[in-house]
């Protein structure tokens, strides 16, 4: 059974950086596009990125230039690098993993409050 397992999230100031990560387990990471995902208090979910299994990447206009995605198929982990970071970006933050004919998974979420 696949499992996806988040963490990195936490409290920090405006203008800061977190780095979350996103581990895989019981499946063939290496197969699996990765997306994130958040989900501001009151709101819906928003897409953020994704990285195919062979690197490409892809980012909503709201995170382009300041989060980058990444992956290392060793680790079975995706990351999210999140810099310059806004109080809007406070939200729950999750991972998806996704492969045609299998399917998706979520992880449970890890909260990142942007805040003084």
């Amino acid at each position: 059974q696949v499992q996806l397992v988040e963490s990195g999230g936490g409290l920090v100031q405006p203008g800061g950086s977190l780095r979350l990560s996103c581990v895989l387990s019981g499946g063939a990471f290496s197969i699996y596009r990765m997306r994130w995902y958040r989900q501001p208090p009151g709101k819906q979910r928003e897409f953020l990125a994704w990285i195919t299994s062979a690197g490409g990447t892809y980012y909503s206009d709201s995170v382009k230039g300041r989060f980058t995605i990444s992956r290392d198929n060793a680790e079975s982990t995706v990351y999210l690098q999140m810099n310059s970071l806004k109080p809007e970006d406070t939200a729950v933050y999750y991972c998806e993993a996704t492969h045609l004919g299998h399917p998706d998974y979520w992880g449970q979420g890890t909260q990142v409050t942007v805040s003084s």
